[in-house]
């Protein structure tokens, strides 16, 4: 080939693959600006192809007793989302944070909790289900009820691990964290408060076994705990809690050898992912330890592809909500090969992401988008190659 025919063949390759890489994302909001407060999102593909996504609004969070779970439905080819419906109201207390899965008998499951009384310590963790849920509009739901958990004490192994990390630090408590350090004990003696106060924020996990996973976290301890079922979603049991004072709102990953990795918001002073495995299908649990991942305290989620790869959405700083990146691991998280950005701003806030793939392999994902003017979800749907294909391109 001539050099010049051949620059030129170069050239049209190059600008083949950027528009190829290009036209591999859309993004749009779910519903205009709202000036209420919108949080929480989870997402799933239904059978037919379209994308269901729920979320709450409400003027506030768990201080207000107006919020209620909504969702919204964008038809397979579609660019335009339905106008958002309700999805659970229990009117006079708060419905928060909120996520889904459909099951192997394709059954959707919508689960969410209730604030009793305002505070995040009184959660209970409904989940509704339906089988016909392909309509326009609301699901017809045909079940509803509460995941009642009785962990195993936990205080005693709770103690000696705050102990250890306290004299770690080797010098002299400040007297107002000794006080919260002597309230936490006190909390951690409470039945009730170990059996109640747990609420979702991340999809459930089936494992490979069908074991079915709902990571759950407590405001209360600021620790996390799987809901567990073994007979498809008809009765939960807890396993033993993710200590580590810190770690928040799991998601959950299951590796080739079937041993499982949890990664969680940073809700102390580490500014990092928090991370803990578990070698039994997630009855038990390993130390918490932090990955060389930033978290400004902020919610995530990850998803294993039909590949076997991992994919990690997160809030990439350690301070504030304006930057969301994806990132991409080949060897199931032992390294980040490639990171690829769907917001990073001055200002605004993107967070609180939900991820999936689709039967087709894109990869969707939606979250709080809090601009000035309002607040709403943000849709987008990418490939792996986008995100290979680094920011800028």
């Amino acid at each position: 080939m001539k050099p010049v025919a051949c620059c030129l063949a170069i050239v049209a390759c190059a600008w083949s693959a950027s528009a190829l890489v290009a036209a591999d994302y859309s993004e749009e909001l779910i519903f205009p600006l709202n000036p209420q407060h919108n949080h929480a999102p989870g997402i799933v593909e239904c059978p037919d192809g379209q994308l269901l996504v729920s979320w709450y609004r409400g003027s506030g969070e768990r201080s207000a007793d107006d919020v209620s779970v909504l969702g919204a439905r964008l038809a397979k080819g579609a660019s335009t989302w339905s106008e958002p419906f309700t999805m659970a109201d229990n009117r006079h207390f708060p419905d928060c944070n909120t996520c889904m899965m459909i099951d192997k008998q394709k059954k959707l499951w919508l689960f969410w909790p209730i604030i009793l009384d305002n505070h995040w310590e009184s959660a209970l963790t409904i989940y509704r289900t339906s089988h016909n849920y392909l309509a326009p509009g609301s699901p017809e739901w045909d079940w509803q009820d509460v995941i009642w958990l009785k962990p195993a004490d936990f205080k005693d192994k709770a103690m000696t691990l705050l102990s250890q990390r306290l004299a770690e630090r080797g010098e002299k408590i400040p007297e107002k964290a000794q006080a919260y350090f002597d309230s936490l004990e006190k909390l951690l003696g409470q039945k009730l408060s170990q059996r109640m106060g747990w609420q979702p924020r991340c999809k459930p996990t089936v494992l490979s076994t069908g074991r079915i996973l709902l990571p759950l976290y407590s405001d209360t301890y600021s620790f996390s705990l799987m809901a567990v079922s073994d007979d498809d979603g008809r009765s939960w049991y807890a396993s033993e809690p993710l200590i580590g004072f810190g770690n928040i709102q799991p998601a959950v990953l299951e590796r080739k050898d079937g041993s499982l990795v949890a990664y969680m918001r940073e809700n102390g002073p580490l500014d990092k992912v928090r991370v803990c495995e578990s070698k039994d299908q997630g009855l038990t649990w390993g130390p918490v330890t932090s990955a060389d991942l930033p978290n400004p305290g902020s919610g995530l989620d990850a998803v294993r592809l039909a590949n076997g790869h991992w994919v990690l959405i997160y809030n990439d700083t350690t301070q504030k909500r304006n930057s969301l990146a994806v990132s991409v691991s080949d060897d199931e998280g032992k390294t980040w090969s490639a990171t690829r950005h769907l917001e990073r701003h001055e200002k605004g806030s993107y967070h609180y992401p939900a991820i999936i793939q689709g039967a087709d392999g894109r990869i969707h994902a939606v979250y709080s988008y809090f601009v000035e003017g309002g607040k709403s979800m943000k849709h987008a749907a990418f490939s792996e190659d986008w995100i290979r294909a680094g920011d800028g391109k």
